[in-house]
């Protein structure tokens, strides 16, 4: 190859790394810059709210006097919520997933069904509360209750969960898979014992980065009908007489705590605005905390597995 044609190529290597060069720099000042405001706002919020945040603030229920005002029946109805959820979108999602990656035939029904879910999983929260109107609420008649709310919000996580699933199994080399076969296992023996083990770090991740979405959703539960004030509990899961387990709690009205929020702020009492913040720096550290624990989860199973 003559030399003018070498240097030509090695001067267009040259342009090209350059060019890939400026985009990482222009790519980490901009994540830089999106960390910074998050910050900034989350740090601004804390410091509004932090004088309101005590035992008081907990353990009251919202009251029209903001120094008196809780969030009481507010994160009480969102652990009930998640719970709800929680129960119903992780395992049917982690169960389609399973189905879809190693069980279904690779033809153009697949490909669809891959198509939808994936599109289901961009599709804005307000059409899941929608359709969880005029399904869960008028044709199931479920009411405004923390089993609508629940049903919705596993709606919205279950395509977020279905492809973190796939995406975890496929990450499984073939390897695997073939040395189970070779030692005489079944194909569900090889998924239990083999396949799920070496992915449940990555599914408990996207199934809490799911619940931590799910967790913030003010437009469905909205939509559903939840309270925007309330100031009493539902009935406890667990009685002290037979059968020990009560499912009323299921069928009572709620409010969560974007909902609490949102009432707050709407009030024209600057008090109430720290009231809000008070309760945006709670609902923040319980998300901080269920990302913690999918980072923690990942890095004890990645640890205790040995490829």
């Amino acid at each position: 190859m003559p030399d003018s044609q070498l240097q030509e190529i090695r001067a267009e290597l040259s342009r090209r790394k350059q060019i890939d060069q400026i985009f990482a720099i222009l790519g980490f000042l901009v994540i830089f810059v999106s960390i910074l405001i998050l910050l900034g706002l989350t740090l601004q919020m804390a410091i509004t709210g932090i004088s309101r945040i005590s035992p008081q603030f907990f353990f009251s229920f919202p009251s029209r006097k903001p120094e008196e005002a809780g969030i009481l029946s507010a994160w009480v109805g969102t652990t009930l919520v998640m719970l709800v959820t929680t129960i119903i979108a992780v395992p049917l999602g982690v169960a389609s997933g399973i189905y879809l990656e190693e069980y279904s035939r690779k033809n153009w029904i697949a490909d669809l069904i891959e198509i939808n879910i994936t599109n289901l999983a961009g599709v804005p929260s307000i059409v899941y509360g929608l359709l969880a109107l005029g399904l869960f609420v008028y044709i199931l008649n479920f009411g405004e209750s923390v089993l609508a709310a629940g049903l919705t919000l596993a709606l919205l996580i279950l395509p977020v969960v279905i492809v973190t699933t796939r995406e975890a199994l496929r990450a499984i080399p073939n390897s695997l898979r073939e040395a189970a076969y070779a030692l005489g296992a079944s194909k569900w023996q090889m998924i239990w014992d083999h396949i799920l083990p070496y992915s449940a770090g990555s599914i408990l991740t996207g199934v809490i980065i799911g619940l931590s979405r799910a967790i913030g959703q003010t437009a469905p539960v909205i939509t559903i009908g939840a309270l925007t004030f309330i100031a009493f509990l539902p009935d406890a899961p667990f009685k002290g007489e037979f059968p020990f387990i009560s499912f009323a709690w299921l069928k009572a009205p709620f409010t969560v705590m974007p909902i609490q929020m949102f009432n707050w702020v709407s009030r024209p009492e600057a008090e109430f605005t720290v009231n809000a913040a008070a309760a945006g720096t709670v609902l923040i550290m319980m998300t901080l905390t269920m990302n913690a624990l999918a980072v923690y989860l990942r890095y004890r199973f990645r640890r205790g597995i040995k490829w």
